[in-house]
Order: structure tokens, then sequence, then C-alpha cells
């Protein structure tokens, strides 16, 4: 254990009183690389009268997340209060002890047999997302998206195949989520321009009743149906301390509001990145002729998909879905030469890990090709973290990386996506990277389809 703290790394001087604090919650993103550029390894940014410690390489990533994991734990600032506000005691929001325990409990339901029998309803989700389309025409891909990823999310955690049904939880979801930025979100819940606490109450209640009316449904009947839910109602019959219906209330929640977000905002920036690179669309295009020929992707086909899994990658590289995270310490410890006092709360982000130029050589380009195997051993452990790392690494990452291949695959052998003439793409960094205003994309129809569109499997 360190015993005596030696002042903190140096950082920006910022205003009286509120510090950085300007730059820090309205241009994060530039702000983070300007930090990287002019202080190096690491940096001490003062919020106020807080101090953050800015980490920046990969050794650190790995000392936090991996090697020393028990030593810190995720910090009561106030975006952490607003998403414990909206998700309970989720896993993205509890810690310790009570989240090794809970994760156990709710590690069954991500095991792999389990998310590959989902292939099919991704697929077959898909085609009825195309079938809906017209040549053409213009789309917000953002929107889309978002409810193509929250039905197959809803099926497979619920077993609802009603789209009425998943409407309605589509919009409550959206005015959750949407009802102001995450780290004002329990002031939005007061008074907020973006949605009114009644709608925000409204939409809270709609959620809340549906998912407790289904655990309620469930415990009585006691079915596996196939979905996460029935999963972990089973997996916990063993456990001689089963979860509450809150517990698993707040579980289910948490895996809605996260797994739709990454997969719409991975689909949307990948669509984004394929039409600004067509050398890149043009090669991933003709892999998928090549393997697929038009027809609805299986489970078997993915491995045969090497490029397709190197777009998605470097797509995770480019936008990462979660772009910073924060551990507070609860010892003092050493870091590059640093004495560390307890309490220090530190910043790791992807944005920054993941565009270092000594570690990609050339991040600014739009590389898929340096995803192939022979290229993964020069990346070094935590330069690359899209879903995290370590005993907290997102423990729907397989669910993640299934579904964007075989959603991917699927729309593209039917519709090339570009970007509208003159969209305005701008950054929003909230939890995730979303893009603000949407994603106009023009549906261009993929002439080599082989295969007509349908809406069965």
């Amino acid at each position: 254990m360190v015993t005596t703290p030696t002042p903190l790394p140096t950082g920006p001087k910022g205003l009286p009183v509120i510090g950085s604090l300007l730059d820090f919650q309205y241009r994060p993103l530039r702000f983070f690389r300007e930090l990287e550029q002019r202080y190096g390894r690491m940096a001490t940014v003062h919020i106020g009268k807080q101090p953050l410690l800015f980490c920046f390489r990969p050794e650190h990533i790995r000392y936090f997340l991996t090697e020393n994991p028990r030593n810190f734990v995720k910090p009561g600032n106030a975006n952490d209060v607003g998403l414990k506000l909206f998700l309970g005691d989720g896993l993205l929001t509890i810690d310790g002890d009570h989240h090794r325990q809970q994760r156990r409990l709710v590690q069954p339901a991500f095991h792999k047999h389990r998310v590959d029998s989902y292939a099919t309803i991704m697929t077959r989700y898909a085609q009825e997302t195309i079938a809906s389309w017209q040549p053409d025409s213009v789309v917000n891909m953002a929107s889309e998206m978002q409810y193509l990823t929250l039905r197959i999310i809803t099926k497979t955690l619920f077993n609802v195949d009603s789209i009425e049904q998943t409407k309605k939880l589509g919009h409550a979801f959206d005015v959750v989520i949407s009802g102001g930025p995450p780290r004002t979100v329990i002031k939005s819940r007061i008074r907020s321009p973006f949605a009114s606490t009644r709608e925000l109450d409204e939409a809270s209640r709609t959620i809340d009743t549906f998912i407790y009316g289904l655990i309620e449904q469930r415990r009585k009947t006691n079915d596996d149906t196939g979905d996460v839910l029935s999963m972990l109602l089973q997996a916990q019959q063993n456990e001689p301390e089963s979860m509450t219906d809150k517990q698993i209330h707040d579980h289910v929640l948490t895996f809605v509001a996260a797994g739709h977000e990454t997969a719409q905002n991975t689909l949307s920036w990948t669509f984004y990145l394929l039409s600004q690179h067509p050398h890149v669309r043009a090669k991933l295009l003709a892999e998928l002729q090549t393997v697929l020929a038009g027809r609805v992707p299986t489970l078997d086909d993915l491995p045969k998909l090497p490029y397709l899994e190197g777009v998605i990658n470097e797509s995770w590289r480019f936008y990462p879905p979660a772009w910073r995270q924060a551990r507070m310490a609860l010892e003092d410890f050493e870091l590059d030469g640093k004495c560390i006092p307890a309490g220090t709360i530190t910043i790791l982000s992807q944005w920054i890990l993941h565009n270092l130029p000594d570690i990609w050589g050339d991040p600014e380009n739009f590389r898929p090709e340096r995803w192939d195997k022979q290229n993964a051993p020069s990346i070094p452990q935590g330069a690359y973290f899209p879903f995290g790392l370590g005993p907290r690494i997102c423990i729907g990452m397989p669910f993640a990386q299934l579904e964007t291949k075989l959603l991917l695959a699927t729309i593209l052998q039917h519709y090339i996506p570009q970007l509208k003439p003159r969209a305005r793409i701008v950054f929003q960094p909230l939890v995730t990277l979303r893009p603000k205003y949407g994603m106009p994309m023009r549906l261009e129809t993929n002439n080599t389809i082989i295969s007509p569109v349908s809406t069965t499997v």
C-alpha cells in the first residue's frame, strides 16, 4: 500500500472555480484528444475541486481493468447516479462482491449455445425490415436500426413477438433514454426541455408494468420459453439465494437499454463508414456475394466472412459504442512512478486508446485489413476494448457480435445505404456515442442480389 501520495500528473489549469468543466461537458471528444496530445501518458483535470486522473496507455487499461480490478469501482458521480435511477441494480451499476455474485447468476443466460440460438430471430427480423423499405427512399438509419434491434432484443429477452407491443415499449424506452443527457437525467425528471416529467414517469411505468407482469407470469408457469428471462429464472433454482423480482427486473432492463443502444449505434456508424469508404464497401460486398450469393446468412457462414468481422471490429475502433469509463480507487496505488491516493477517480477512454498513432500506425484510416489474423498479435491488450476488459467486460458482447454481423450481412445483400448529401452528422457523446441528428441514408438497391426478399426463414 502506498503511504506517501505524490502530486498528481500535470494537466490544464482550467477556469477559476469550475476548472475544465465546460470542456469536459460540452466538447469532451476533442478535449480528451487534446489532453493526450499535450500531456502524453497521464494528465490531471479538475472539475470544480474534483481532480480526475486521465490515463492514456494500454498498460494503464490492463492495470485498472484486468490486473487490479478489485481495487477500483465505478465512482458515484452524477452520470452513474442517473443511470442507477433508471436501471436500478443491474450489472451496469452495481459493483464489488454484489456484482460478482449477480454476474455469476446471470451468466448462464448468455451461454454461447443460448446466444447462438437467436441467430434465426435476428435474420428473420432483418428480412422483415428490408421488406418494409422502398428502393431509393431516404430513411433515418439510426431510427430504423433502433427499432430493428429493439424488436430482436424484446423477442430474445421476453419472447414477445407483437409489433404493437414492441412499438409501445420502443416508444417508452426512447422517451426514457432520450429524456435528457444521462449526466443530467435526475434534473430532467424535474424539468427538461427534452421530455416532460409526466412523459418520463409514464414511460417508466409502461416498462416496469410490462417486465414485472412477465416475471409474475413466468414464476407461475415455470416454463422455459427459450428467452433470457426464462433462463434467468431457471438458472437461480439451484442457488442458495434466488434473485428477487426487482433484481431480475433491473437486469433485464439493463440488457434491453444497453443491448439495443449498442447495436443500433454500431450499425448506424458502420453504414456511415461504408458509405464514406467505397473501396471497403466493394470488398465487403464481394465477400458477401462469394460466400452467400444472395441468401440469408446463417451461424455457420460467419467463420467464412473474415472481412465482415474486420469491418465491424474497425467500426468499433473508429466509433466505440462506449467511449469512456471511470474507476475510483479503494486504496492507494502506484502507477508510472506516481503514488495515487485512495478515492482518486480515473478516466479511461476507448476514444483515445483506439486512436493512438504509435499503436495503430494510421488510426485516421478506416482499414479493416488491420484485423487480419496475422496482424492481431501486434495489437497489445488494452489498446482495444470496445466492450471493456476484465471481470466487468460486457456480458452481452457475444450477443452484440453475432447480431451486428448477421444484420449487416443480411441488409447489404439487398440494400447499400448511402449517406444523404449534405446530411449533418454530429457526435452526441453521452453514455454511448450517438449520431445526434440521426443518420439519413438513401437505400440504393444491391444489384448483385440473387434470391428475392422473404419475410420467412
